[in-house]
């Protein structure tokens, strides 16, 4: 639907994103994660401040979790995370979201740095959704530097939630697993 749908203006996929209908709204976020990609510098600016203009309307994990590290990711310098802190200390549960998920962007560049920042300011978010972002994100940081992970757990691990450790250590031996999940 997206590939034959490229020539779509961002306009277009704003009055998507702004449906009542869930999947016409990851539709418009889909077409948006296209123009970012295809996009200019100014053309992917304009892509970002789009998405954050309208955050109202990502409201569900599914429209964060496609949309967020390929928009909101890229446009945030590894080491000036104003923006992300900002977005965890959101009252908007999906902003929070938005605010851990676009570090993928970063982990998948091994630079874990705003991941690491990031997600002890969410440990205790009283939403699971939350505990299951913060624990995808930090297993993603295990799958490239399991040392890394090991460290942030060691230090962190009896105040985090227990999804957000089980998702974390997923890919942990038994015996690796029992000692965080005793």
């Amino acid at each position: 639907m997206v590939r034959t749908n490229r020539a779509v203006t961002l306009d277009v996929a704003l009055a998507l994103l702004t449906s009542k209908w869930h999947e016409e709204r990851l539709l418009a976020l889909l077409l948006m994660v296209e123009h970012y990609r295809r996009g200019t510098a100014a053309e992917r600016h304009a892509v970002f401040d789009a998405y954050l203009a309208h955050l109202e309307y990502i409201n569900n994990w599914d429209l964060v979790d496609s949309s967020a590290e390929h928009i909101v990711g890229p446009q945030v310098p590894a080491d000036e995370l104003s923006l992300l802190e900002r977005m965890a200390a959101s009252d908007h549960l999906w902003t929070r979201r938005v605010a851990m998920l676009a570090t993928f962007h970063h982990i998948k560049l091994r630079e874990f740095g705003p991941a690491l920042h990031i997600a002890p300011r969410l440990l205790h978010d009283p939403h699971h959704r939350m505990h299951k972002a913060v624990g995808w994100m930090l297993r993603e940081i295990g799958k490239r530097d399991r040392a890394t992970l090991v460290a942030f757990l060691d230090e962190h691990w009896t105040r985090m939630p227990r999804t957000a450790v089980r998702y974390a250590i997923e890919h942990f031996t038994p015996a690796a697993r029992k000692h965080y999940m005793p």
